[in-house]
């Protein structure tokens, strides 16, 4: 059993393959956290202590008993009101306008399988993977209920949480808070791993003490963001990549979140994980139920690699769906770089006709195939084909690039919506838009009002026509800008908008993968603004980035790898000198970073030298060579390439025979030094032979001395090795 409950003392214990969470209900009905760690037996609740501390207050129900405060014990769910001062999970204003909310234990359930959430995405797990535990905590006064809902995945040493909120009573409540869930540490150093960025520079790592005091890392912007990622890492103030207690939190949400750490006067510190809670107020009457989105918790003793590792094994295998989850995604040539908006039917033909002679499987048609749209200043919204531009019908273009041997893929926003569009015309009302108020514009385009289902289906019809009459097998489904002037004038109130809007995106995404099943869905929000859990569980992979230098790409798919897989990882080929940096890298380096990732063109090959079509067609060979290594392989951090001469990584098969190296060299000097890469995962006891050397090392030798990379001059010289178990 994944999940045990002890009845004498009331002890929730889950355990996974290597790790144990546990909590336990109090004399009072309240819910405390004992632990969270390596895989132990036993009761936890010796840990627990009790002192009368000062300005700590103490529950009613304790009478003269000072030394009880919820201000001090670890909880599972703590709220606002109660008398714990620290960060909360749940903040309710009742119809009287106090923030007040006690949340007692009422029952429990525990059964095979695991939850689902209505309109949410979720990890998933056949019946026999995992078990679930619902537990019903009330409060008293109100009858406002949190039903805590834990996913236990043994095998993949995953604990996922989440809440539902139902306003079980006959006022009206707000909540005003809302999180899926929290960490309590009684003790220790901790930091916090957190990763930022900015439009074309997403994910870069960030590692800072937890002091006293409240950090928190979020979005405001109505999407998970290019700015803070919707995941963190605490870890051991000592924790490597291969050794120290590391815990994470990953938000499966793609709307606006915050993550917070707080340690506070006693050196215990809080990890909340949850919605953003600026602009959230939602109401509930009697008898209405909040879902909050899922956070995934995973533990590891052995660094922040066997982390990574959880979740890229949950992520593929219990979150990303569809006829691609476990296949290796075709190599496709994408229109932007080649052409952006000035193209005809003719070129994306002969796109296509040097794509074939290469060996590149799909042609992408980007941004530009419909309505009034040679720019970016007009046409979002009107969903149906230019066909003066084309040439042809989308139908007749598809069906001429499948009879040169290519899929045919196509780029959509449907979220967005231009002024100048036959739908902003027909129906301004149907913006997100403050009365009264000029609306701020971003990439000149306004954001299109999805927490209505009449604007959803408006754009999923224009969208299906389309759909219908082409032989379309891809979708690059874009978002390009952050949510601002968030009114609708259909709402009850205007504090539930933003969340209904996120559940109107995964709505449209969820009948598109239902109606299209065969199509893979790519997701994009400018590149990464929107790479989040949530989205891979309707799109298996995701643009990584809009930059497409290969220097700035090792450091961006870096700080991507702690938490995502490589399947995951939209990452292309793209001409030089680059189009966002002006930098000028080899077509071979550039092909090794792509590599990284699930691999593609962002480039007109008709440019290209005899010479470069020749490594481009080798390239696509050496991807189909490697492609299931680098898709279902470990991952491996082999250096930091914000720090480190090199950016390199591995990939090794699950049975250990099989493993390839990559390096980027980022850093030359005069006379030149030997950069020594240490290889991980491979069997010690086993001999590698090296592909095209046919030489032969120790498992051990490559792990423990490392490989030394050749000193050759050049800027940016890659190398990709790849070793066979003898």
């Amino acid at each position: 059993m994944a999940i045990i409950f002890q009845e004498e003392k009331k002890i929730f214990t889950l355990h996974t393959k290597q790790t144990t969470y546990q909590f336990k209900v109090d004399c009072y009905g309240f819910l405390i956290h004992l632990y969270y760690g390596k895989k132990i037996q036993g009761e936890m609740d010796y840990l627990l202590t009790f002192a009368d501390r000062g300005f700590s207050g103490n529950p009613y129900d304790t009478g003269l008993d000072r030394t009880y405060s919820m201000d001090a014990l670890p909880q599972e769910y703590p709220c606002m009101g109660n008398g714990d001062y620290r960060s909360s999970a749940l903040v309710v204003q009742n119809e009287n306008g106090a923030y007040s909310c006690d949340l007692r234990y009422k029952e429990h359930k525990i059964v095979d399988g695991k939850y689902a959430l209505p309109g949410l995405p979720a990890v998933y797990a056949k019946e026999k993977e995992a078990q679930t535990l619902e537990i019903y905590l009330e409060d008293p006064v109100t009858k406002v209920q949190a039903v805590l809902l834990y996913g236990v995945l043994p095998e993949d040493d995953i604990i996922t949480r989440s809440v539902r909120i139902e306003n079980a009573g006959s006022q009206k409540i707000y909540v005003r808070k809302a999180a899926s869930a929290v960490l309590d540490f009684l003790y220790g150093n901790y930091d916090m791993i957190s990763f930022y960025g900015r439009h074309a520079m997403e994910r870069n790592f960030q590692r800072v003490p937890v002091a006293h005091g409240s950090q928190m890392i979020g979005s405001r912007r109505g999407t998970s963001s290019h700015q803070y990622n919707p995941a963190v890492i605490f870890a051991e103030e000592n924790a490597t990549e291969e050794s120290g207690s590391c815990y994470g939190m990953v938000f499966v949400y793609s709307g606006g979140f915050q993550a917070e750490a707080e340690k506070d006067q006693f050196n215990q510190t809080r990890a909340v994980m949850g919605m953003e809670s600026g602009s959230f107020c939602y109401p509930l009457e009697e008898g209405e139920t909040l879902v909050v989105p899922e956070t995934v918790l995973t533990y590891s003793a052995k660094g922040l690699e066997k982390l990574s590792h959880n979740y890229h094994r949950c992520f593929r295998r219990h979150l990303c769906r569809g006829k691609y989850r476990d296949e290796v995604r075709p190599v496709l040539i994408n229109s932007w770089e080649a052409a952006y908006f000035d193209f005809t039917g003719e070129t994306i033909l002969k796109l296509a006709d040097e794509a074939a002679k290469l060996g590149i499987e799909m042609v992408v048609l980007d941004d530009g195939w419909f309505g009034k749209r040679d720019d970016d200043n007009s046409g979002l919204g009107d969903w149906y084909v230019n066909e003066e531009k084309l040439g042809c019908s989308l139908g007749e273009l598809a069906r001429k690039v499948n009879e040169k041997g290519l899929k045919f893929g196509l780029w959509i926003e449907p979220e967005m919506i231009s002024e100048d569009s036959d739908l902003y015309r027909s129906h301004p009302d149907w913006v997100f838009q403050i009365p009264g108020r000029s609306p701020v514009r971003a990439r000149n385009q306004l954001v299109l009002d999805f927490s209505r289902k009449e604007v959803r289906d408006e754009v999923f019809e224009q969208i299906s026509k389309v759909l219908d009459h082409a032989n379309v097998e891809y979708i690059k489904w874009d978002m390009n800008r952050s949510i601002s002037d968030v009114y609708s004038i259909a709402a009850r109130e205007q504090g539930m908008v933003l969340y209904n809007y996120v559940l109107g995106v995964y709505e449209f995404l969820e009948k598109l993968m239902n109606r299209y099943p065969d199509i893979l869905i790519e997701g994009c929000s400018g590149g990464g603004g929107r790479f989040d859990a949530g989205m891979l569980y309707y799109t298996p992979q995701i643009w990584c980035s809009d930059n497409t230098d290969a220097v700035d790409r090792t450091e961006i798919q870096y700080g991507t790898s702690f938490i995502y897989p490589v399947s995951a990882v939209g990452s292309h080929v793209s001409a030089c000198p680059n189009h966002q940096t002006g930098r000028t890298v080899s077509l071979h380096t550039r092909g090794v970073t792509a590599m990284a990732g699930t691999f593609g063109y962002e480039l007109d090959p008709g440019t290209l030298t005899e010479a470069e079509k020749e490594e481009v067609k080798e390239q696509v060979r050496t991807y189909h060579a490697y492609g299931k290594l680098i898709q279902t392989g470990d991952y491996y951090r082999l250096s930091n390439p914000a720090k480190d001469e090199t950016a390199a990584w591995a990939f090794v098969s699950e049975d250990k025979r099989e493993a390839l190296l990559n390096a980027v060299m980022l850093k030359v000097h005069g006379n030149m030094t030997v950069n020594y890469i240490r290889m991980r995962g491979l069997d010690p006891e086993a001999f590698y032979r090296e592909e095209k050397t046919g030489k032969c090392y120790s498992g051990g030798a490559l792990m423990e001395a490392g490989y030394p990379l050749p000193v050759e001059s050049g800027e940016y010289l890659a190398y990709q090795i790849h070793f066979i178990q003898e």
